[in-house]
C-alpha cells in the first residue's frame, strides 16, 4: 500500500507552494456543487502562495504527508474551537486528489491524533460539511460519530455542518 511508503512530518516554509496546491485542488474537489463557486474560488484564491508562506512563518501545528518527495496532503490542529468536553481539534485535513483513496488520509489522521494526545487534547473533534459525503464517510469509518451540527454561511448560503468527535 503506498501509505506504507509514505512519511508524516511538520510542515516547513519551503512546503508553502505546494500546500497552496493541495488546498486549491482538494478543495474544488471537495466542495464544488457544495459552497457556492464564487466563494469557493474566493477562498481558494485567499488561501494562495502568500497566506501559506505567511502562516507557516508563524509557529503552527500542521503536518504534511509526503510520498517520495512529493507532497501529498496536510492537517492542521491544535486546540478545540468550541468548549465541551472534545479538547482536541483536527482544523483541516486535506489530501491532493490523486493521493486520495490509498491509505494516506488514514495515515495523517492518525499521526495528527497522536500529536493531539502529545498536547494532552484529550477528546477529538472535526467539522465537516454534511453534504462532503466522502469526508463524513471517512471519519465515520474512522470511528468518528455525530456530536454536533451547526451550520456555515458563504454569502447567503447556509450549508450545514456536523461535528465528529471521538472520546
Amino acid at each position: 500500500m503506498l501509505a506504507d511508503f509514505a512519511c508524516v512530518r511538520e510542515a516547513r516554509l519551503r512546503d508553502a507552494s505546494a500546500l497552496a496546491d493541495v488546498f486549491r485542488d482538494s478543495w474544488k474537489l471537495a466542495y464544488s456543487g457544495i459552497i457556492p463557486h464564487t466563494h469557493l474560488m474566493a477562498m481558494i484564491t485567499r488561501r494562495g502562495l502568500p497566506w501559506w508562506r505567511d502562516n507557516l512563518k508563524k509557529p503552527r501545528n500542521v503536518l504534511v504527508a509526503e510520498v517520495s518527495g512529493r507532497t501529498a496532503g496536510y492537517a492542521t490542529f491544535g486546540p478545540s474551537r468550541v468548549p465541551g468536553r472534545h479538547r482536541g481539534e483536527i482544523y483541516e485535513l486535506y489530501l491532493a486528489p490523486e493521493f486520495q483513496g490509498l491509505g494516506l488520509g488514514e495515515r495523517l489522521f492518525e499521526s495528527t491524533r497522536q500529536r493531539l494526545d502529545d498536547l494532552r487534547l484529550d477528546g477529538l473533534i472535526i467539522w465537516a460539511l454534511t453534504e462532503n459525503e466522502s469526508a463524513c464517510d471517512f471519519y465515520w469509518r474512522r470511528g468518528g460519530r455525530p456530536v454536533a451540527t451547526t451550520t456555515e454561511r458563504f454569502g447567503g448560503t447556509a450549508v450545514p455542518k456536523t461535528g465528529f468527535g471521538w472520546e
